[in-house]
């Protein structure tokens, strides 16, 4: 899945990791033009699920600017929040010092297909529209698992694509027409917004999805559409 024109001959994580580094300044602002907001409440949604069971450390993959790392620290004691981008770190982290949370929250540059943190560290990990952008992804899924303690829990919030009309027409025509030039124009980025539909287009999503999860070693796999499909929550357990 590499779509992106950043570094022709470098690998996924090279081009995920400069596309995100480039559109880190203007990340959040698009975030909401894009979603009208309702991407927040996609994440209230997971924080939500995360504080049914006490949760004393969590693992936030694919942290970007620690929207989804700062909810969690409503449900958690303590959160650590990892990313491969620099420069998304760096806007996380301004936040993070804004809330005051320096102490709750801390942001480090990891990759997911090698979580730097032995076996059994977390109580659950959270991943906010990053498994997409994995370069392995079962390795990537083994890694969340790998780190959580036994009965931990796994969150995956990711993008889909509605099925029903006319929700599917829709989706195809804002995220494949609009979305691209609009982030173009806002993000001076060529490429970023042009590869985020077609990273979503190639996501094995549902069904597939929860058996990757299987695969990697998660039970109790369940998968919940959010707002018509656009978006889905996936859950696993240790």
């Amino acid at each position: 899945m590499s779509v992106t024109p950043y570094s022709p001959e470098g690998s996924k994580r090279e081009q995920v990791e400069q596309m995100f580094d480039a559109i880190s300044p203007r990340y959040d602002l698009l975030n909401r033009v894009f979603s009208l907001g309702i991407d927040q409440g996609w994440r209230r949604r997971v924080i939500r699920l995360l504080g049914r069971e006490p949760v004393e450390h969590l693992l936030d993959v694919a942290t970007g600017t620690a929207d989804l790392a700062i909810l969690g620290s409503t449900k958690a004691a303590r959160v650590t929040g990892v990313d491969i981008s620099e420069g998304m770190l760096s806007k996380g982290r301004e936040k993070v010092d804004r809330r005051g949370l320096a102490k709750r929250v801390v942001l480090q540059r990891a990759d997911s297909a090698a979580l730097p943190f032995p076996d059994a560290t977390f109580d659950a990990v959270t991943v906010a529209f990053g498994v997409r952008n994995f370069e392995e992804l079962e390795r990537g899924l083994r890694e969340m698992l790998r780190v959580l303690k036994p009965n931990g829990r796994l969150f995956v919030l990711e993008f889909s694509k509605p099925q029903r009309t006319p929700m599917r027409q829709l989706f195809r025509f804002y995220f494949h027409r609009v979305m691209p030039v609009v982030g173009r124009s806002v993000s001076k980025d060529s490429a970023a917004y042009t590869y985020l539909p077609k990273s979503v287009e190639a996501f094995p999503e549902g069904e597939a999805f929860l058996q990757l999860l299987r695969s990697a070693g998660g039970r109790e796999c369940t998968a919940e559409a959010l707002t018509g499909g656009i978006a889905t929550l996936y859950f696993a357990r240790k």
